[in-house]
């Protein structure tokens, strides 16, 4: 088991750059631990009683990121892990004093009303290095290139072609207009942050400390371990439970992959696909509802609906998603003859569940007072208390009061990438606003579509895939939905299905190569070639590069003006779709395909997919067809046998 921690620690630190931190004792780790207890006290505190105005409490959750991501990352690898460098010190002290100065000065900002001083000036320059710093260093830097490239473009309008040009800002304009309102570092993406993403991420801290991976793991193993390819049937689901509270990709494959790769070599599957499996399986949990990814949140701001209508939009494609996984390694499994883990060997279902199944209230009661109204904070907060009351509810899993504790340190320190990004990704958006490029890129989109829908759609999930490349989910969503998004809403896309269209591009991202995060993740752990089990990973999530086309050219599938028998039949044909288009990439439905009938599969799944009787019922014979012809084929190499 150590061992299995060990590779876990190990790739988490080597792909996931949130996760390679200093390592302090002695003085200076009492020091960061005391700064993020403080971090989620107070989060804690303006949840309970009332957040502060808009900039106040965005400028404290800032000044702790800061403080916390100059003390945690050094500037450079080669620095000791250990010990603190004096250059960060200062670092961390002026990034808590940058945001500090905000919160000192707001009657009189507020007063000026955009008028900026020298002094004004000067902490506004120095907060924005400061926060393009701590993304080089927290986040990477393709997501600094990103930022670095709006800001260049926010002088050089005068000087740009076509569409592109624009009268150009000021020094003083720019940094007024992105350190001093809530427009640009302070703009939404932040305050979505300082609200309910903290909160989310808090509590899954809380819900990793009682044990939930396990819980899910050995759930997992129980139900689906015994079946065709068992091992790699529980990393899909395993991963896809995991996902309903953890919304990074990589943690999940070096949280689930540690135990479930090894387990699918051991039965024969092949180091890439093996990889590729639980890379696929642990991208699809920011699909999954309720918790999916950060950006999820965003979405509830941007489009401007409660965040429980995102999930419940998001729970179809999501079903469709895992189910194309479960069938891809359930025909890969048929066509090698993979056979699962006797079940002898396997723990009890109800075992479990009598043991640990305690664990699980908090994530039910998260989800019920979600749909009966309660904002995502308030739900949160419950859920985060309830995590304590359930573990609690049994000596095995009980938390102790310093690991109580903990999980506020951890949950500080969790949050830290998105903090930053978010501020990272608030400096776009203030560009944007100040240039008006978001809709001058828009334009230029759907001149080079033709105004024609679909190649919009290619061209906005080509943005979103290079985007989400380098760049996190979360900023890619905001750059997406600013930039390529307005573009899908003048062709008439319902505004939640556009938005979802470049959240799903951006998170599947993680596993397109070349640059797949968490395929390469996973070929860390199964040993595989990282190129190749990123292809086969998209191979998987096949799903991923379709059911966006579908949603937005049938909305039906967010649950937009759906009436029930309908949204049963369309799920139920999707899924019958799937098993065709997931029975193409594999090469396998009940015999070997030829290249014809892959072919001839692929498109039978999509006409499945796509909702509408004139399109399923064609599929569904076309299906059959082939289905049928397979049978008959197989049933006549057995009787030669």
């Amino acid at each position: 088991m150590k061992n299995e921690q060990d590779l876990a620690d190990q790739v988490r630190k080597k792909y996931d750059k949130e996760s390679d931190t200093m390592q302090y004792t002695g003085v200076m780790a009492r020091i960061v631990s005391a700064i993020a207890i403080t971090f989620s006290v107070f989060q804690l505190y303006t949840a309970i009683f009332g957040i502060l105005d808009a900039q106040l409490q965005r400028a404290v959750h800032l000044g702790f990121a800061l403080a916390l991501a100059y003390l945690l990352y050094p500037a450079r690898k080669s620095w000791s892990r250990n010990r603190v460098h004096p250059v960060d010190v200062i670092l961390a002290i002026l990034g808590a004093a940058a945001p500090a100065y905000i919160c000192i000065m707001y009657r009189e900002l507020a007063m000026r009303a955009g008028m900026v001083t020298t002094v004004d000036m000067l902490v506004g320059v120095v907060g924005l290095l400061l926060v393009i710093e701590a993304t080089r260093r927290v986040v990477g830097i393709p997501m600094v290139v990103v930022v670095l490239v709006f800001l260049t473009y926010a002088f050089a309008g005068p000087y740009m072609p076509g569409v592109l040009a624009h009268r150009g800002v000021s020094v003083e304009q720019l940094v007024g207009h992105l350190y001093f309102t809530t427009e640009g570092i302070f703009g939404i993406p932040l305050g979505v942050s300082s609200t309910f993403i903290f909160l989310f991420i808090l509590f899954g801290a809380y819900l990793e400390s009682t044990g939930l991976g396990k819980f899910f793991i050995d759930i997992a193993n129980a139900i689906a371990g015994w079946a065709s390819g068992g091992p790699a049937k529980v990393a899909v689901l395993s991963s896809a439970l995991m996902g309903t509270v953890s919304g990074s990709s990589v943690a999940n494959v070096a949280g689930t992959g540690s135990f479930t790769i090894p387990m699918m070599k051991k039965l024969g599957y092949r180091k890439e696909f093996a990889g590729a499996v639980e890379a696929a399986s642990s991208t699809g949990g920011q699909l999954m509802p309720p918790v999916m990814g950060a950006a999820a949140f965003l979405m509830a701001e941007f489009v401007g609906v409660p965040y429980i209508d995102i999930v419940a939009a998001a729970v179809i494609p999501a079903i469709l998603y895992f189910a194309g996984l479960w069938l891809g390694v359930h025909l890969e499994a048929k066509r090698n003859n993979l056979k699962g883990v006797p079940r002898d060997q396997l723990p009890k279902a109800w075992d479990i569940f009598r043991e640990r199944g305690h664990l699980a209230i908090p994530l039910v009661v998260i989800v019920y007072l979600l749909v009966t109204g309660y904002t995502p904070m308030r739900a949160a907060l419950v859920a985060i208390v309830l995590s304590i009351v359930a573990s609690a509810l049994r000596k095995s899993t009980r938390m102790k009061p310093i690991e109580i504790i903990r999980g506020l340190e951890n949950g500080a320190r969790n949050v830290l990438g998105v903090v930053i990004a978010c501020a990272a990704a608030g400096i776009i958006i203030g560009v944007v606003t100040k240039t008006g490029v978001g809709l001058k890129l828009a334009s230029g989109l759907l001149a080079l579509s033709g105004g024609l829908l679909l190649p919009t759609m290619f061209f906005t999930m080509i943005t979103s895939l290079i985007l989400g490349m380098g760049v996190p989910t979360t900023a890619n969503y905001v750059i997406t939905s600013t930039i390529a998004a307005p573009a899908l809403l003048q062709m008439g896309v319902p505004v939640l299905a556009a938005h979802m269209f470049v959240f799903y591009f951006g998170i599947i991202a993680d596993v397109t190569p070349p640059v797949a995060l968490a395929a390469y993740a996973a070929s860390g752990i199964s040993g595989g070639k990282p190129l190749m089990t990123g292809v086969n990973a998209s191979k998987l999530a096949i799903a991923a590069f379709i059911i966006p086309y579908i949603f937005v050219l049938s909305p039906v599938l967010l649950m937009i003006d759906a009436t029930a028998f309908g949204l049963v039949f369309s799920t139920v044909t999707a899924i019958m779709g799937m098993v065709g288009v997931s029975s193409a990439m594999i090469g396998y439905l009940s015999d070997n395909c030829t290249p014809l009938e892959r072919i001839i599969l692929f498109f039978a799944g999509l006409m499945m997919i796509v909702p509408g009787v004139e399109t399923d019922i064609p599929g569904m014979i076309v299906f059959i067809a082939v289905l049928l012809l397979q049978k008959r084929r197989r049933k006549g190499k057995e009787n030669i046998k």
